[in-house]
């Protein structure tokens, strides 16, 4: 199995406390497996939002993220420059259905998308009950009607855990190591997705956080930008910043075990491409 760390839609930049800037990323997955074809992680801003934004992206979104649109960021188009045939995605696995992680779907219209069962119902539905629902779920993204394939929490593989949170898995159809672990808070049913890479564990946490000094386990500090973002976004915050908490003790205790990075913070996506 091999995995690529691919950025599918540079957004608006940000300092970190040291006073160096860089643009935003949406941070995806291309697992190439043995027996699975291709499998993503979250999918960015697909070509649709590159070429007629004006009918897929909400204009808050773009005036408040600046995406770029770059049609050779989407992974549609990373895909083929890695020589391989959009075709072979047979598997996209979401950590939730945000503007900016769903925006890849109708590239790979055959695709089984697995996801939690809370975030497709929110996603699907006509009105959400949040303020930011007109923004973040886009029904453009999903009127190809998916290969939708949903789990809850409560069938968590027989019960299996993860370093001590709760995991979907196997997830249907796939052999490849791949788990959902539930993360609530930004939304009504995310969740990280946590992927098996030889010895050790990648958990993507999709927007479960999103600047890598939050997980410091010694002197966890925020962001004052994506702080306010979080805040805007979120639907849970005790249950946000319990996870916050759950995700340091995982740094703590199995750091040596687990890589743990968000969506959207360009170091850890630096970090992890090198």
């Amino acid at each position: 199995m091999r995995i690529h760390h691919i950025n599918c839609g540079t957004m608006r930049s940000i300092e970190d406390e040291d006073g160096a800037s860089l643009p935003t990323v949406c941070h995806c997955l291309l697992i190439e497996t043995d027996r699975d074809g291709l499998v993503l992680v979250d999918t960015g801003l697909g070509t649709a939002d590159v070429t007629m934004p004006e009918r897929t992206l909400s204009q808050e979104f773009v005036g408040r993220a600046q995406p770029v649109l770059d049609l050779d960021e989407t992974a549609l188009h990373q895909i083929k420059a890695l020589g391989h045939d959009p075709g072979d995605v047979r598997h996209i696995v979401l950590t939730h259905l945000d503007i900016d992680h769903s925006g890849g779907l109708p590239d790979f219209p055959d695709a089984r998308v697995h996801l939690l069962d809370a975030e497709q119902r929110a996603g699907l539905a006509s009105t959400g009950s949040h303020p930011e629902d007109h923004v973040r779920y886009r029904p453009a993204h999903w009127a190809h009607q998916p290969l939708w394939q949903t789990y809850t929490p409560s069938a968590a593989g027989a019960g299996e855990g993860w370093f001590g949170f709760d995991a979907v898995r196997p997830l249907a159809g796939l052999d490849a190591e791949i788990a959902l672990i539930p993360l609530g808070g930004h939304t009504a049913g995310h969740s990280a997705v946590a992927v098996r890479d030889g010895e050790r564990w990648l958990l993507h946490c999709g927007d479960a956080y999103y600047y890598h000094h939050e997980l410091d386990p010694d002197r966890p500090r925020g962001h004052p930008g994506m702080d306010l973002l979080q805040q805007i976004a979120e639907v849970d915050r005790p249950l946000r910043m319990a996870n916050h908490a759950r995700l340091r003790e995982l740094v703590r205790l199995h750091g040596k075990e687990v890589t743990v990075f968000g969506s959207h913070d360009p170091w850890e996506l630096a970090r992890l491409r090198s």
